[in-house]
C-alpha cells in the first residue's frame, strides 16, 4: 500500500504517448504515486513502471511513492470497475483520475461518405464520451472522499471541427460538455476539467499522412507541433491547484486561432 504521505493518482491509456508524458509529469512532484492502465501491451507498462521507480530512487526524497501498472479495457463498464477497484485496494485511495483514453479510425474528414458508419459512431461514443462517464461513476465516491480531481482528455477537434474523422470529432465535443456538466454536478468536493490538445507527434499522431501533418504545422501559429510533455504540464496544474474547474485547456500551438 502506498504511503499515506503520497496521493495517488490513475492515468488510463497510460503506458505510451500523452499518457506516459503525464504519468512521468505526475511522477516527477515526488509525492504522487502511480498507477498506470493499460489495454493490452503489458511490455510497455512494465517499463514505464521501472523507468518511474528508478527515477524515484535517484532523487532521495523522503516521501515514497509507488508505481504500478493495471491491465483493463476501458470500453468495457465492468473493466472500469474493477480497475479502479484495484487501484484503490493497492494504493489505499484515490486523489487524481486521468481519463485519457480514446478512439478513432482514420478517415478523410471532409468525406461525408467515410463518415456514414454506425460502428465508427457507435465505438467512437463508447470510447469518447461514455467510458470517461462510466469511470467517472466508479471513481466518484473515492474523489469525493480525497476531495480530488478528474482530468479528460479531449482533443482541439472538439472545439474546431476537423480531425481524422467526424464521429471522433463530435464526440471529442461532447467529452468537453460532459467534463463541464461532471464539473457542475461533482462540485463542491470534485474538480473536474478536460484538456484539447492538437495534432502530437505520438505513435496515434504519426497515423496522419505527411502531407497532412505538413498542413497542420503551416497552419499552427507557431509552426511547430505541441509536444505530449506540453499537455502533461497542464494536466500537472490541474492537479496541483484547488481552484480550477469546469475548464478545457486548448494546447494546439495555434491550430485553432
Amino acid at each position: 500500500m502506498a504511503s499515506v504521505a503520497t496521493k495517488v493518482a490513475l492515468v488510463t491509456a497510460g503506458s505510451n504517448g500523452l499518457g506516459a508524458a503525464i504519468a512521468r509529469s505526475l511522477a516527477a512532484e515526488g509525492d504522487i504515486s502511480v498507477v498506470i492502465n493499460f489495454h493490452s501491451d503489458s511490455s510497455r507498462a512494465d517499463a514505464l513502471v521501472q523507468e518511474l521507480t528508478e527515477t524515484c530512487k535517484r532523487s532521495n526524497r523522503s516521501s515514497a511513492p509507488q508505481f504500478t501498472a493495471i491491465r483493463a479495457d476501458m470500453g468495457q463498464r465492468g473493466e472500469i470497475r474493477r480497475l479502479v477497484t484495484e487501484t484503490v485496494q493497492q494504493m489505499g485511495g484515490l486523489d487524481v483520475v486521468v481519463s485519457n483514453a480514446g478512439w478513432t479510425r482514420m478517415t478523410d474528414f471532409m468525406d461525408l461518405q467515410q463518415a456514414d458508419d454506425e460502428a465508427d459512431w457507435d465505438r467512437c461514443f463508447n470510447m469518447n464520451v461514455k467510458s470517461h462517464f462510466f469511470l467517472f461513476q466508479a471513481c466518484r465516491e473515492h474523489l469525493e472522499k480525497s476531495e480530488g480531481v478528474f482530468i479528460a482528455t479531449a482533443s482541439i477537434a472538439g472545439v474546431t471541427p476537423s480531425g481524422s474523422s467526424l464521429p471522433y470529432s463530435v464526440t471529442k465535443a461532447a467529452l468537453i460538455h460532459l467534463s463541464r456538466s461532471l464539473a457542475v454536478i461533482a462540485a463542491p468536493k470534485i474538480r473536474v476539467n478536460s484538456v484539447a490538445p492538437g495534432v502530437l507527434l505520438t505513435d496515434w499522431g504519426r497515423q496522419f499522412p505527411e502531407e497532412k501533418l505538413k498542413s497542420v504545422q503551416e497552419r499552427n501559429k507557431l509552426k511547430r507541433f505541441a509536444t505530449p510533455e506540453d499537455v502533461a504540464l497542464q494536466v500537472k496544474y490541474f492537479v496541483l491547484t484547488n481552484s480550477v474547474t469546469g475548464q478545457n485547456v486548448v494546447i494546439d500551438a495555434g491550430f485553432s486561432l
